[in-house]
């Protein structure tokens, strides 16, 4: 075997020293890159650490805003959520008791009420309020949706139960008109839809809104609400959808509302004289009815206006219901159905409280019994609730009755005056 020249020997002992060096620069690269990774993990660790008495001391932070604008008095409460401390409280506990609105980790009920109701007095958008209680969109869009399901959850319980005037009431406005259960109307809401919706949408004075059927009861409660329909449907169609519906409105033979002229004037929904004067302006001290059908007006919108009332006082109370919003028409229509209820939790919790200024400002045999079964319940059902709207002449000389009892009596009395 031949050797190897002096010049081979040294190229081979390089390469081998270039290799070792090559060998031992990747080990020392890999524990730098460990060391690295550890130092992070131990800055990161530390830094989580040092943060949990901020997120501490800022969760006692929004506790303080919220002592701030809720607790402190009532005056700050009514401004943010139109009502008083103890209403509010009362609000939260029926809320949470429904099993949709509970505490989590980082907020409390009353918090996520205060939130939601705040929306809809205001109608602030959702960044304005994530900037007031520091919290992000997301938050504020899901506790807003949940807290408006649960007020939904309670209209078994917060809408009215009608009750019928007395033949011995001495309220001025309804002592006339005995087994009236109320008034009705329906009010045009603007909203936000799809453009391919909006001729649907679209009010004789050009606006898009839904128009809303509303039921109220002599001291001015929601008895029943329908959001819903097209700004352009008639106020008698979706009347006949109320009362058609398996949980519409209810009124049962015998009794009825009072209804504006733009309704039918049949069985359960008691209308003014047409071509007669009607509304209250018409009339003064020098000006009083002449006739049974001028007086029948008269009392008729002294006692129907509280349906309007209402409507006036609805808007004026939720900021949200005066513009229309950028939520889903769903969800709209669920708003109008939230502030009705909570309308009369308010009426019922606080009386008649009034807004001060305009800044406090929704097989076989036994199927063929079962059958009957339906059609005798069916049957019993129709005999007891009105659930059609045609004029009778039996309801038409009820209301000349009426009238013309009620304009001898006023005579009488004031002959006697």
């Amino acid at each position: 075997m031949p050797r190897l020249n002096l010049s081979t020997k040294k190229l081979a002992r390089r390469k081998k020293y270039i290799a070792m060096l090559s060998f031992w620069s990747s080990i020392m690269q890999l524990v730098h890159w460990f060391w690295h990774i550890a130092l992070r993990y131990m800055e990161n660790h530390t830094r989580s650490i040092s943060l949990r008495p901020m997120y501490q001391y800022n969760f006692f932070e929004k506790r303080k805003y919220m002592q701030k604008i809720i607790y402190k008095s009532d005056r700050n409460c009514k401004k943010v959520t139109r009502m008083n401390r103890q209403t509010f409280v009362h609000l939260c506990s029926r809320l949470e008791a429904t099993g949709i609105v509970s505490p989590t980790k980082n907020m409390l009920v009353d918090e996520q009420v205060a939130i939601a109701v705040h929306i809809l007095a205001h109608h602030q958008k959702q960044i304005i309020i994530g900037v007031n209680f520091e919290r992000s969109g997301e938050t504020i869009s899901r506790h807003f949706r949940k807290v408006i399901n649960a007020i939904i959850r309670l209209q078994g319980e917060l809408l009215k139960k009608p009750e019928p005037v007395q033949d011995d009431s001495t309220d001025q406005r309804w002592k006339w008109f005995k087994g009236c259960l109320g008034a009705l109307d329906g009010t045009h809401i603007e909203v936000r839809v799809p453009l391919d919706d909006k001729p649907r949408y679209r009010t004789r004075k050009s606006q898009i809104a839904t128009n809303v059927l509303g039921v109220c009861s002599q001291d001015m409660q929601f008895i029943y609400v329908l959001p819903g329909w097209e700004g352009s449907a008639a106020d008698g169609r979706v009347l006949r959808d109320a009362i058609s519906r398996t949980n519409g409105l209810v009124v049962p033979r015998g009794s009825y509302y009072l209804v504006d002229g733009g309704y039918t004037n049949c069985e359960g929904f008691l209308a003014p004289f047409r071509s007669q004067r009607y509304h209250l302006n018409d009339w003064s001290e020098r000006h009083q009815p002449t006739t049974a059908e001028e007086l029948f007006n008269m009392k008729h919108s002294s006692a129907r206006n509280i349906i309007e009332r209402l409507f006036g006082l609805l808007k004026s109370r939720w900021g949200i219901l005066r513009s229309p919003s950028y939520y889903p028409i769903k969800i709209q229509n669920r708003i109008i159905m939230a502030c009705c209820l909570l309308h009369n939790f308010i009426r019922r919790e606080m009386g008649g409280y009034q807004l001060e200024s305009d800044d406090d400002l929704e097989d076989g045999e036994g199927e063929e019994g079962m059958e009957s079964e339906n059609e005798d319940s069916e049957d019993e059902y129709d005999d007891e609730y009105i659930n059609v709207i045609e004029p009778s002449n039996e309801w038409t000389t009820f209301r000349n009755n009426l009238a013309v009892n009620m304009f001898n009596t006023w005579t009488t009395h004031r002959n006697h005056t």
